[in-house]
């Protein structure tokens, strides 16, 4: 084993080499590791009274690891989500470190056999086709605001992107005529092109005319010719969900986000009978079992197989008990 300045050597090579220099890792995910380290850092010095630069790989042991989630969850109320993230950020180094310390494996794999916490799904919110084109027509299309926040949450509801990735769309990302759609960089630097319809067609072209007068190569931009910022598009988005709540009262019972719209984008897939893989890919999603939680949401869905199930014929086919007393014993359980 090598000396003390093994961790803080190691933690610097993480983050230049591995990350930066190897993975290509995105500013998001390098600042997201870096907020997990500086905790760490800070509640080992609480801990062990040692400042980082002079902690060892030693001292970050499973049972240290698993004090600090726990620490986090207790002293900082993070969700259970937010736990398991920063656990994923600590096994990318201790995967980095089984390579460059082999002599610490028995101590790293033990950290790496520390699991996640499983936790509640959420239910996913939608809007129906009547609370979608209340919103559509909430914005003032007489003045140029209006026009842009229009496009904007059309866009959003046609294509399902992401806030971030709305945001950063410039004009070059529209491409219009046969095979009509837009390209992003999405989640993980994933770049995907997702088709637009004919209404959405015509309606950039009116807008793109109007974007690049304000000098900017962006999409979307601010009345100074700048990017709009998320915060921004939450904010307009709220205003105009307000007005929409005056003509459609059931928006009153539902929070909308510009998540909610992304969801809504799925399920309208979903509900057109496109495939679940090709609402994942046209999502981004990295797995498919992301995309099948709009499957549990669609309650429409589930009637129709409810339906084509054949009622009982009243016969009792009585209840099954095991003979072994291992199984009877897990079948109460």
């Amino acid at each position: 084993m090598t000396g003390a300045a093994t961790l803080p050597s190691l933690v610097e090579s993480f983050f230049t080499l591995r990350l930066m220099r190897q993975r290509n890792a995105s500013p998001h995910t390098i600042a997201s590791y870096r907020d997990t380290f500086r905790l760490l850092f800070v509640f080992a010095q609480a801990r062990l009274s040692k400042p980082p630069s002079r902690l060892d790989l030693a001292d970050l042991d499973a049972p240290f690891i698993g004090a600090f989630l726990d620490d986090l969850e207790a002293n900082r109320s993070i969700g259970i989500r937010t736990r398991n993230l920063r656990l994923t950020a600590i096994r990318a180094f201790f995967r980095f470190a089984a390579l460059e310390e082999p002599a610490y494996s028995g101590q790293i794999q033990r950290v790496l056999a520390i699991p996640g916490k499983l936790h509640d799904k959420r239910e996913v919110h939608f809007l129906t086709r009547s609370e979608i084109d209340a919103i559509l027509a909430a914005p003032d299309r007489s003045t140029w605001i209006g026009r842009r926040d229009h496009m904007l949450l059309h866009l959003a509801v046609q294509t399902g992107l992401r806030l971030s990735e709305i945001v950063q769309i410039e004009h070059n990302a529209i491409v219009l005529g046969t095979g009509a759609h837009v390209r992003c960089l999405g989640k993980g630097r994933k770049e995907r092109s997702t088709p637009l319809t004919k209404q959405t067609c015509h309606a950039l072209k009116a807008w793109l005319k109007e974007a690049g007068q304000r000098g900017s190569t962006k999409l979307f931009p601010n009345i100074h010719g700048g990017s709009l910022s998320p915060d921004a598009v939450q904010r307009l988005l709220a205003r105009h969900v307000e007005t929409a709540r005056q003509q459609c009262a059931s928006l009153c019972r539902k929070q909308v986000t510009p998540h909610v719209l992304r969801h809504s984008a799925a399920m309208e897939l979903l509900q057109a009978g496109v495939d679940i893989s090709v609402i994942a890919l046209w999502l981004g999603h990295e797995s498919i079992k992301t995309t099948q939680v709009y499957l549990h949401a669609h309650l429409a869905l589930k009637e129709a197989a409810l339906a084509r199930i054949k009622p009982f014929d009243g016969q009792k086919g009585g209840r099954y008990q095991p003979e072994d007393r291992l199984l009877a014993f897990l079948d109460a359980l």
